[in-house]
């Protein structure tokens, strides 16, 4: 009997790993080991119509699962296509493992050569390479513990001639899962806990603003506790938005999307206490959101500077959760509680603001309509329950300010790199993982159109997700940015396709929105297909976002 190869012997760790399901585009560097994984070891592989897709559907998956996304590339321009993908995921601290077959060791040329380790290493993400056979299981179990205790993609450079060469060793795999640490909730110091409650007792109008790191700790019940002692209101960075919004007390996003209340309650805060939040320069507006509060950060790895910024007069290093009990039992000793800025009228103005973000009124041209109401009817029309994806572009100005009451492990905005077009690859991970059709993408058409190829993929797979397209013809971001300041956006129009007729000629559901009250019935149809579906929602590209009119435009 031979001896296996290292197609198997790999297979085979990716399996004990725990590896189901993982998304692909195959070349002669994986085409193999991708097979080996399909037809011999029974595991899902989504084929990708694209490289940089591929990434960032294991990137989805990895957000929606909680386990390590597996995407797989072939080398050089196969490795190459997949960097912004692969810094989306570095930045928002998602656990990867991304199988790059590289160049044969062997060859004394080979046209697609590249050195992998530089560029993976430069977009945050870890490199391990498989440098001989006999070290082959140790690397493969070493990239799926870095990806799980460091929270961050690794790449694995295995070259295409130890895939296939003999692995006689015979010797048992033991996955990175038995090797993990015991989970822990680091506890804050005493001493910093006696500081902050004090801090607190002698505020007046404390908020708590609570980032990914409280949804990773568990603690947004523990927030609340907290809050209600000591009369603190309660926000959330971009990226844990929903978090507080069953709250009376919830004054929803901080930063370029908070809203004109929120805005207020904010200049007037005299004690911001933010907990698994970066508070960088988006979500603290260069720290000018908040110009009159002392300021406290709670987090496993707080930071004194950050992206330019002074962050906090104080940090305590320790887990959001056991914090936050500490410090409420610490207020429940000294027998301290106050109600701070809550009353019935702010809990009244909250609500109001929620059901109606912007009121500013505009003509709206025919044959389009204001993307703000349209927001409110799909909001209303689609499940709470459902996961709802949403890119980074002009339009979610929009959709995160207009959609409410959503569950914060639903709702994800992909834009940790500040990059288009990831949005949908991302939603389609999130579908292949829940595997039930409860997805909602809502992007830009600009955005879509990067990877509207992913459409077939959908078909092909037999994926059910929904994917409304704000389109408005252009790019909006820029488009809005030209007018703020005088310009002609015609370098930035490329006019409204008809991207229902292209989802149809995927094989796909595909519908043009042109007026409001149309969502409800559409949906209704939609769960009676039992398909994959796009709504081509047209809007008037001459109504900016309330955020866009504050920061580009001058509205006060």
């Amino acid at each position: 009997m031979s001896d296996p190869t290292g197609y198997d012997v790999l297979s085979q760790a990716f399996v004990a790993e725990g590896v189901d399901t993982m998304f692909a585009l195959l070349g002669d560097a994986n085409m193999y080991w991708g097979a080996v994984m399909a037809q011999k070891y029974g595991v899902r592989v989504v084929h990708a119509r694209h490289e940089h897709c591929a990434c960032a559907m294991a990137d989805g998956y990895a957000r929606h699962t909680g386990k390590v996304g597996v995407a797989t590339v072939t080398c050089g321009p196969g490795f190459t296509q997949i960097m912004t993908a692969l810094t989306t995921a570095a930045r928002g601290s998602i656990p990867l493992v991304v199988f790059a077959g590289d160049s044969p060791t062997s060859a004394a040329w080979y046209i697609q050569q590249l050195e992998l380790g530089p560029l993976a290493t430069a977009t945050g993400a870890r490199y391990l390479a498989v440098k001989s056979v006999d070290r082959m299981l140790d690397t493969v179990r070493e990239a799926f513990y870095t990806a799980r205790q460091e929270r961050c993609p690794v790449v694995l450079g295995v070259p295409m001639d130890l895939q296939k060469a003999p692995f006689p060793w015979g010797a048992e795999y033991s996955p990175s899962t038995e090797l993990m640490p015991t989970p822990q909730r680091p506890a804050p110091d005493p001493a910093l806990v006696d500081k902050l409650a004090a801090m607190i007792a002698e505020s007046k109008r404390p908020i708590i603003l609570a980032g990914r790191g409280v949804l990773r700790s568990g603690a947004g019940a523990a927030m609340e506790a907290l809050a209600e002692r000591c009369g603190a209101l309660l926000a959330t960075s971009l990226f844990a938005k929903g978090l507080f919004d069953h709250n009376r007390f919830g004054i929803g996003v901080a930063g370029a999307y908070a809203s004109p209340l929120a805005r207020e309650e904010f200049a007037a805060c005299d004690l911001l206490i933010g907990v698994g939040a970066g508070l960088g320069h988006y979500t603290t507006e260069a720290g000018y959101l908040y110009p009159n509060a002392k300021t406290v950060q709670i987090d496993l790895n707080p930071r004194g500077l950050y992206q330019g910024l002074r962050i906090a007069d104080m940090h305590i290093k320790a887990d959001a959760k056991a914090t936050a009990d500490a410090v409420l039992a610490k207020l429940v000793e000294q027998k301290f509680s106050s109600v701070g800025a809550r009353s019935p009228m702010l809990a009244n103005q909250i609500a109001a603001m929620a059901a109606r973000p912007d009121s500013k009124e505009f003509l709206v041209a025919d044959g389009a309509v204001d993307p703000r109401p349209a927001m409110l009817e799909l909001d209303a029309a689609i499940p709470k329950d459902w996961t709802v994806v949403c890119g980074g572009a002009h339009f979610a100005g929009i959709a995160v300010t207009h959609m409410y009451g959503r569950h914060a492990q639903n709702v994800h905005v992909i834009n940790d790199f500040g990059a288009i077009g990831s949005a949908f690859s991302v939603a389609i991970g999130m579908a292949a993982a829940r595997n039930d059709g409860k997805v909602l993408l809502i992007e830009g058409d600009g955005s879509l159109m990067m990877h509207i190829q992913e459409l077939e993929t959908l078909r092909r797979m037999g994926i059910r997700m929904l994917i409304c397209a704000v389109n408005d013809g252009g790019y909006g971001a820029e488009v809005h940015k030209f007018r703020a300041q005088g310009y002609n956006p015609q370098e930035s129009v490329h006019g409204r396709g008809d991207i229902a007729a292209i989802a149809r000629g995927f094989g796909l559901r595909g519908e043009k929105v042109t007026s409001l009250n149309r969502f409800a019935a559409l949906f209704a149809a939609h769960e009676q297909a039992g398909q994959a579906e796009l709504w081509d929602l047209h809007v008037d590209d001459a109504i900016p976002s309330a955020p866009y009119r504050r920061i580009h435009f001058g509205e006060v």
